[in-house]
């Protein structure tokens, strides 16, 4: 039975207090972000955990994201691992590593994760966070192609060109400095 003010908190807010004793939580905080944290802090994950990393980088929560991705990547998740590619070489609640970027897209990579190969690929052929070889850069672009990723499909189709999957707006990351 709910108290007076619990029931003005219902009424008021549609959400029902959080009760805890020796049995269990009543109500408790399950689809908030502090949760999906909580959980993946205690080295839980899944899939819908793991996903709530998009929705925190969406809304530029990066910090929470990361937290889920790491955990996530961790536990194998191969998407998750190319989301922390995409954070470090983007700078999102962090600093700019080119070198972690790739590391990431390595890690999916040798997992079978076909984004992950297509990335890898392309960064071995730009020597992007990575030393260059592009003989190595194109079997993994051919593998991802095989695993039936379109764009890598598309790069293969442009001879390898990396400007037709990624037109010149990141062009000053992979010049190569003197």
């Amino acid at each position: 039975m709910f108290t007076r003010s619990a029931m003005f908190l219902i009424l008021v807010t549609g959400a029902a207090p959080v009760f805890a004793d020796d049995f269990g939580t009543l109500n408790p905080d399950e689809m908030t972000w502090k949760h999906m944290l909580d959980r993946a802090d205690r080295g839980e994950t899944g899939m819908a955990l793991c996903s709530s990393g998009y929705m925190m980088t969406k809304s530029g929560d990066h910090e929470s994201a990361r937290r889920i991705f790491e955990a996530c990547a961790k536990a194998g998740y191969t998407g998750t691992m190319t989301w922390m590619s995409y954070m470090e070489n983007n700078g999102f609640g962090g600093e700019y590593n080119p070198d972690a970027s790739a590391e990431w897209d390595r890690r999916a990579a040798e997992l079978g994760d076909p984004v992950g190969k297509f990335n890898h690929g392309l960064n071995l052929i730009r020597g992007h966070g990575i030393a260059r070889d592009e003989a190595l850069g194109r079997q993994y672009i051919d593998e991802a192609a095989k695993d039936g990723l379109p764009i890598a499909k598309r790069m293969q189709a442009a001879d390898y060109d990396p400007d037709e999957v990624t037109p010149d707006a990141d062009n000053w990351r992979y010049a190569k400095s003197f």
